[in-house]
């Protein structure tokens, strides 16, 4: 069994920045990837990037290019999304979770994230 931990969410004004993490337990999880989604109130939830198990390559939605930085720490099992020029459009409950064969298995909860204008 996996668990997938999120932390880091907040309220920011718009142009801040936040850092969240997501801290796996249960099964050593360095080789799988690791994929960032998030949820608008009313809204579908949407995937906004992934690190694969080496860290060197992420997959980003357009709209957070340039902005959202992942990253990966394996000998802690933690991996990160860092977040700059945040934007009241990123205001959403942000979730990791971890991929196996191609699908998304385990999740986290969730952290909020709000940003004001």
């Amino acid at each position: 069994q996996v668990q997938l931990v999120e932390s880091g969410g907040g309220l920011v004004q718009a142009g801040g920045s936040l850092r969240l993490s997501c801290a796996a337990s249960g099964r050593t999880f360095s080789r799988q990837t690791i994929g960032w989604f998030r949820q608008a109130p009313g809204k579908e939830r949407e995937f906004v990037g992934a690190v694969t198990w080496s860290g060197g390559t992420t997959y980003n939605r357009d709209s957070v290019k340039g902005r959202f930085t992942f990253s990966r720490d394996n000998a802690k099992n933690t991996v990160y999304l860092q977040m700059n020029s945040l934007e009241p459009e990123d205001t959403a409950v942000y979730y990791c979770a971890l991929e196996i064969r191609g699908s998304y298995v385990y999740w986290g909860q969730g952290t909020q994230v709000t940003v004001s204008s």
